[in-house]
């Protein structure tokens, strides 16, 4: 294996060899369901859902040298391109010299990178704890929330609303599938609807009145695995103020929101809202590394001072991961992509709205914010033919979680305008293929 992983390009025997070690360790060694899920996007085999290479900032290819545009960015990772050169030689650089620290002396990079961020971040949010995964950065969000108030116990989610799959971050999330063969979830945690400020604020004065007050509001700014959900203008500032009145600190999962995603650095921004806690990932390792970032104002973060080990990681932080997002960060803004995401988006949406006229029997609503994107059809069925049309004329999008009623369109912030234009054009070939569904 060690000599596959060295050869750039593989021969017909060995793409043959790759392929089918890969479906029988996937079967026997890994989970055999990932296999149905998978091939579900070929040809009614397997070829197609073995990747193999980047081919380009917005291109991958599979193991038999097809290539792919990748509208569905890693679920957001990609937010600089597939393998950007300044990325990966910061990287490189950082390994020539040292991979990992020695874990009891200052590490300068992880220095470095939680000032660039405070440089960054809206308002006040001034520290950073570095970890692996969005995942863990809701993890390190909820605790610190709890140990800056312990009085407050209360935590409000949205329903609809993805943070994580670990006890905490799924006590968050609001998808019975995930929660119910894991129950009881951690106790303290409700959830509204998503945009409805009035669901917010009669949580809140009822746990006021029970004496369950509410110590944080946890929310996504738009909602991206439960199907790119795109609040009402106004509603996240609605949601500082009720965090404000009731007291309670105001938690802004940017996992897949951050890093110019939405066309701003981060999507809070789109309101001048300041968060008293954010969360990153994702992109912020610039697709090569795997990193994620807790951020808070000093009041909040304070919290940890007397004892900086109430919480730690071995790998967050780590040299490698922050050289990466150091190298991600001056990408985004010397290339000025969060930019670019907002008009790459708008001329996105336009074109698969104009595609969608007529198809109305078939798709529901197209809507989205800079580079988020998502087109919700009538039928999981439909949206399930339709992402396997694209896929089979060379496009990656992807559902929603498991499900293909909501596809997301999320592409790298690097993609071009002949490539977003074929998108548009392939999707409106695709509905054209399907037969007219009958309208009550």
């Amino acid at each position: 294996m060690l000599d596959v992983i060295a050869s750039p390009v593989l021969a017909p025997g060995e793409a043959d060899w790759v392929l089918s070690e890969t479906v029988n360790a996937f079967r026997d060694h890994v989970n055999p369901g990932f296999l149905e899920y998978r091939k579900t996007a070929g040809h009614g085999s397997y070829d197609a859902a073995v990747e193999w290479s980047d081919a380009g900032p917005n291109t991958f290819r599979d193991v038999r040298g097809r290539e792919y545009l990748d509208c569905l960015g890693g679920f957001g990772i990609f937010n600089v391109g597939h393998r950007h050169p300044k990325v990966v030689k910061a990287v490189q650089d950082q390994l020539a010299r040292q991979p990992l620290h020695s874990q009891d002396l200052l590490d300068p990079l992880r220095a470095m990178l939680a000032k660039i961020l405070a440089m960054i971040s809206p308002g006040d949010l001034q520290y950073a704890f570095f970890c692996n995964s969005g995942t863990e950065a809701v993890e390190g969000a909820l605790k610190l929330a709890r140990a800056y108030d312990p009085g407050k116990p209360t935590i409000v989610c949205a329903t609809k609303g993805f943070h994580g799959k670990s006890y905490g971050a799924l006590a968050t999330t609001a998808k019975g599938a995930f929660r119910k063969p894991f129950g009881p979830m951690l106790p303290g945690f409700r959830h509204i609807a998503f945009d409805d400020l009035d669901a917010l604020e009669k949580m809140m004065e009822a746990c006021k009145l029970t004496g369950e007050d509410v110590g944080a509001v946890l929310l996504e700014p738009i909602q991206g695995e439960g199907g790119v959900n795109v609040p009402t203008p106004g509603y996240l500032t609605g949601v500082r103020t009720l965090c404000d009145r009731y007291g309670a600190l105001l938690i802004l999962d940017e996992v897949q929101t951050g890093m110019g995603r939405t066309g701003k650095m981060f999507a809070c921004e789109h309101e001048n809202v300041v968060p008293d806690i954010m969360c990153l990932a994702k992109a912020l390792g610039g697709g090569v590394m795997p990193i994620g970032a807790v951020l808070a104002n000093e009041r909040v973060f304070s919290t940890l001072f007397a004892n900086p080990f109430l919480h730690t990681t071995t790998f967050g932080g780590n040299p490698l991961a922050c050289a990466a997002a150091i190298a991600t960060i001056d990408v985004l803004l010397e290339e000025r992509l969060p930019e670019r995401a907002a008009e790459m988006g708008a001329l996105m949406l336009a074109g698969m709205r104009e595609a969608a006229l007529g198809h109305e029997d078939k798709i529901v609503d197209v809507r989205g914010q800079g580079l988020l994107m998502a087109i919700e059809f009538a039928t999981n069925e439909i949206g399930f033919k339709v992402s396997k049309y694209l896929f089979e004329h060379g496009i990656l999008v992807a559902g929603t979680l498991i499900n293909a009623q909501t596809v997301r369109v999320e592409p790298p912030l690097t993609i071009e305008a002949h490539q977003a234009r074929r998108v548009i054009e392939t999707l409106a070939a695709a509905l054209a293929s399907l037969p007219r569904l009958r309208v009550a």
